[in-house]
């Protein structure tokens, strides 16, 4: 395109695009309306506004941090405050007093009225004819070096050049008659040049149909990527693992319970793919204490028996930990060699778990460390990933191709504890087979769950000695909003020291991100052995920790957290036979959100129905975390919003992978490119 030369080429690059249609495809995060001029009298708090006026006074302050104060008016007997907290000293001669000005910002309550932080603004000369857009501004993402303006421009002159509808359109034209799709001509159109009359907020939420149109067609592109990966992944050969049952038959013996209908049926569906000489790609969901571990023990033995070796990769040294503690109680006994490798294994004995590796290990048990050059399988067979959202794409991969030998890798089986509810899991799990373990273990207890005030901590540490007396054992967690080590690690100290005072005849353990791993571990194993009676601990046991004995946790400043991780955190106790209790400790005020959250984990402990609640109030970004093309991060599909179109986006793209094989490449050309790395790379 005319005007785009090698310098601006690369810096869009940084952005993904490198095609004409790439422009035509990168889509406005958020409008601003300039097509009007607001009176400092008619403004309101949260407004986003562009005013007009004459500069007053100017004021530069410096009490706490440098700032520089405008007060503006426009002859509507009210003031409103510029104020700028990064300014040059040019900025405060060019605004001197009688300046006329044009300002754009979000209105807010100052100390003196209502003012804007840090507005874009230009001087205007005082004769100029005061004129304004004459439509909405799309604002759109961009990069370092590349301004907004010079962007908007290089999008404006290729919207130029867009084609006619026919040959922009992809998805055939039965199918967009059947499913009432609109011109994608005029969906792109309309994103990149909303008229003056648009519903603005229709628009803010996503809901004009011209939104709609592109988001489906984004949600088609996503289920398709994924489905291609899978068909990509299946075209590649994988061992054909039977084994002979024996030592599985003496696991299941020697367990102190029964399996769940539930957790056999997940077996047979396991065993049906490793029997296969297609790549096993399963999904396991489970809810908190419903037996996946045993699930992936279990599938771990069957591809042993048929001499193959296993990884199994955990996203936290706490929970890898844990995994070692549970297969080196099963499987020594039935003459299986585990072995461990996490990133604080240095040395001699990290040669030495490489050398087992090569030779006679059966099964790896580690973190992201088992991903690492000069980690070498004699015979990878199975690749089991826990907690398979924390890991990316790249990650998965890396772990996947220490089994190829040639065009065969090993088969891959992922685990989680995060329930999704079915909807969403078709569209966000489209590459993979998903299998539900929906019954709990008979003997598990259900947990009463309280939402009590801070005010009310005496009552709770009381609670505690109580329980205590008992013999039994309970949990204090400590959160913090901010996403710190160090902080988190303090509250946790803060919180052990006042609870020592508070119950001196308890023995109280620590364990915080902070600690070494074999201090963390030590800890743990005192508190499962029942040495300790009451362990403080930041959201590091979120997963992975299993001790019968605790029956009572309290989890401080409850209000911070999403449900999930609520829902994970109260799954540490109810492992036993004793009734066990979770106590959700908050601070007034409640937001009407936390209030929510706080309600239902007290109504319920269906991980599923948690799980969908938990959606509609945090998104599905946080509760799917990392997928195949990267964080899910559309450019304006929304998967909670947009729920409704996904049974016609499958039912779509089941017929352009069929029918119309060619069109569903496009389309992911269209809108994936070569952001993603897939399967046959």
């Amino acid at each position: 395109m005319s005007g785009v030369g090698p310098a601006l080429q690369a810096t869009l690059a940084k952005l993904g695009i490198e095609r004409l249609q790439d422009l035509w495809f990168h889509l406005p995060l958020r409008y601003e309306d300039k097509t009007r001029i607001t009176a400092i009298a008619d403004l309101r708090p949260g407004d986003q506004a562009q005013i007009e006026g004459r500069v007053d006074a100017v004021e530069r302050g410096f009490r706490f941090r440098p700032q520089l104060r405008v007060a503006i008016s426009d002859g509507s007997n009210q003031t409103l405050v510029l104020r700028f907290f990064h300014f040059r000293g040019s900025q405060a001669d060019q605004l001197k007093p009688g300046t006329r000005i044009r300002c754009y910002g979000e209105v807010r309550h100052g100390a003196q009225g209502f003012e804007i932080v840090h507005p874009q603004y230009e001087r205007l000369l005082d004769d100029a004819i005061s004129v304004v857009e004459d439509r909405l501004t799309p604002i759109y993402p961009t990069t370092e070096g590349l301004g907004h303006k010079r962007l908007a421009g290089v999008i404006e002159r290729a919207l130029k050049l867009l084609p006619d509808a026919a040959s922009l359109e992809l998805i055939p034209s039965e199918l967009c008659a059947k499913y009432r799709l609109g011109s994608l001509r005029d969906a792109l159109l309309f994103v990149h040049r909303p008229p003056p009359q648009a519903n603005l907020a229709q628009i803010a939420i996503g809901e004009h149909p011209a939104q709609q149109r592109l988001a489906f067609e984004e949600l088609l592109t996503h289920h398709l990527s994924l489905k291609r990966l899978r068909a990509q992944i299946r075209e590649r050969r994988a061992p054909v693992l039977r084994g002979g049952g024996e030592q599985r038959g003496a696991f299941i013996a020697q367990l102190p319970f029964a399996l769940t209908g539930a957790q056999q049926r997940v077996l047979d569906e396991i065993a049906r793919d490793l029997a296969s000489a297609k790549p096993m790609l399963r999904l396991v969901q489970g809810d908190v204490g419903s037996g996946k571990t045993v699930v992936a023990a279990l599938a771990a033995l069957h591809a042993i028996e048929a001499g193959a070796q296993v990884a199994l990769v955990a996203p936290t040294e706490l929970l890898a930990e844990q995994h070692l503690r549970s297969f080196l109680q099963w499987f020594e006994p039935l003459g299986i060699k585990v072995i461990w490798l996490a990133g604080k294994v240095q040395g001699r004995a990290r040669r030495t778990a490489l050398d087992a590796l090569k030779t006679d290990a059966d099964i790896v048990i580690g973190t992201h460390a088992l991903m690492q050059e000069g980690v070498e399988f004699r015979h990878l067979g199975l690749a089991i990933i826990d907690e398979q959202h924390r890991f990316g794409v790249h990650q998965r991969m890396a772990l996947r191709d220490k089994g190829r030998t040639g065009d065969g890798i090993p088969h891959q089986l992922v685990l989680t504890a995060t329930p999704i509810p079915r909807t969403l899991a078709m569209t966000a799990y489209a590459d993979l087979d998903v299998s539900v373990i929906d019954e709990l273990p008979p003997g598990r207890t259900p947990v009463t769950t309280v939402a009590i005030s801070n005010a009310r901590r005496g009552e709770i540490v009381e609670r505690i000695r109580a329980a205590c007396a008992l013999g039994r054992q309970a949990y204090w967690v400590c959160t913090l909003i901010e996403e710190s080590d160090v902080l988190e690690a303090q509250a946790a100290e803060v919180s052990h020291a006042e609870l020592t005072a508070a119950l001196p005849e308890l023995r109280i353990g620590l364990v915080h991100g902070r600690l070494k791993p074999a201090e963390k571990q030590a800890v743990m194993a005192a508190f499962k052995n029942g040495e300790l009676a009451l362990l403080i601990a930041t959201t590091v046991i979120e997963v992975g920790v299993d001790v019968p004995n605790a029956s009572l946790m309290v989890i401080e400043n409850a209000e911070r957290l999403g449900l999930s991780q609520l829902h994970q955190l109260r799954g540490r106790v109810g492992r036993g036979s004793q009734a066990s209790s979770c106590v959700l400790l908050y601070q007034m005020p409640l937001s009407g959100t936390a209030r929510q959250r706080l309600e239902v984990m007290r109504e319920t402990t269906d991980g599923f129905r948690i799980a969908e609640k938990d959606l509609e109030l945090r998104g599905p970004g946080e509760l799917l975390g990392t997928r195949q093309t990267g964080r899910i991060g559309f450019r304006i599909a929304d998967l909670l919003r947009d729920a409704k179109l996904l049974p016609a986006v499958q039912e779509v793209g089941a017929v352009l992978l069929e029918k119309y094989p060619q069109q569903a490449e496009r389309l992911i050309t269209r809108w994936v490119g070569g952001a993603a790395r897939y399967a046959g790379t």
